[in-house]
C-alpha cells in the first residue's frame, strides 16, 4: 500500500512540474510574437523629406535631401536613407560651412562648389561630390578652360 501511494504522489508531481514547463514556455513564445510585431510596427514607418529641402545628388547616384541656408543657419535638416536628422553649425578655421549631428555621427561639409557627407563612428565619406541642379546648371553653362573676365583686368605684367 505504501509502495502504492509512493507512486501516485510521483506521477502527481511530475504532471505538476511538466505542466508548469509547458505553460512558461508558451507564455515565452507569445511574448517573442509580441517583441517581432513592435519592430514591424516601427519599421513601417517613413519619414517624408521635409517641405522647402533641395535635394543634392552625388557621385555613386547617391542623393541627400537639406533644408536650410548653409550659409547662414545654425541648423540644417538632412534627409539620409529614409530619416531627417537636425545638423548643428560646427565652427571652422577654414571658412567652410560645417555641421553635424554627435548621435548619428554625420558630418555635413558644405564648400561653394560641392558637399560631402561623413560618418564620425565609420570614418568614411558617405556621399562625395554632391551638387544641387543649381551648381550642376551654373557648371554646364561655364566655358571650360577659360579665366573669369574679373581676375583677367587683374593681372599684372611681368617688368
Amino acid at each position: 500500500m505504501k509502495k502504492l501511494l509512493i507512486a501516485a504522489l510521483i506521477g502527481a508531481l511530475s504532471t505538476t512540474l511538466t505542466l508548469g514547463v509547458a505553460t512558461n514556455a508558451l507564455a515565452a513564445t507569445k511574448h517573442a510574437k509580441k517583441k517581432i510585431t513592435r519592430k514591424r510596427r516601427t519599421v513601417a514607418k517613413k519619414v517624408t523629406i521635409p517641405e522647402g529641402s533641395v535635394q543634392w545628388s552625388c557621385m555613386d547616384k547617391q542623393s541627400f535631401w537639406l533644408k536650410g541656408d548653409a550659409a547662414h543657419d545654425q541648423t540644417l535638416t538632412l534627409h539620409w536613407v529614409n530619416k531627417n536628422y537636425d545638423l548643428l553649425r560646427v565652427a571652422t578655421t577654414t571658412g567652410a560651412n560645417r555641421f553635424g549631428d554627435k548621435v548619428s555621427g554625420f558630418d555635413l561639409i558644405v564648400l561653394p562648389g560641392k558637399a560631402m557627407l561623413l560618418s564620425d563612428h565609420s570614418g568614411e565619406r558617405l556621399a562625395d561630390e554632391c551638387k544641387t541642379a543649381a551648381m550642376l546648371q551654373g557648371e554646364r553653362a561655364a566655358p571650360q578652360g577659360q579665366q573669369a573676365p574679373a581676375l583677367q583686368s587683374q593681372r599684372v605684367p611681368v617688368q
